[in-house]
Order: structure tokens, then sequence, then C-alpha cells
């Protein structure tokens, strides 16, 4: 199992559907961001379908 470890969404997790913006579950979350990192490995953000429409986000997939 992986575990969560440092405020980034495993692969499990995104998997399930997970919101980074209301920190919480979600049938709808895709991927909007993906955060790079000089040493190690980066991360991506998921945001749900709500979080999405009130913050303008568009999925990564559409930019």
């Amino acid at each position: 199992m992986t575990k969560n470890t440092g405020g980034t969404t495993t692969e499990a997790e995104a998997r399930q559907g997970h919101c980074h913006w209301h920190r919480g579950p979600s049938g709808t979350a895709v991927l909007v961001q993906i955060i790079e990192q000089c040493s190690g490995p980066g991360a991506g953000l998921y945001a749900c379908a709500p979080c999405r429409e009130q913050r303008g986000l568009v999925p990564l997939a559409d930019q």
C-alpha cells in the first residue's frame, strides 16, 4: 500500500479520486497541474468538478 507523505497525492489516491483543493475524496477528480521539482519525483494536483468550476481550473488534458 502506498502512503501519502509530504502533502502530495499517491497514485492509488489519484485513481480513487482525491481533490487537492477541497482536500477530500471525489469521483470527478482529474489532473489539472503538475509540479516539477529539481530533485526527486514531481507531483500531480487533482481537482474535482465543483472545485474546477469555482476556481476556473482547466484539466491538463484540455490545455
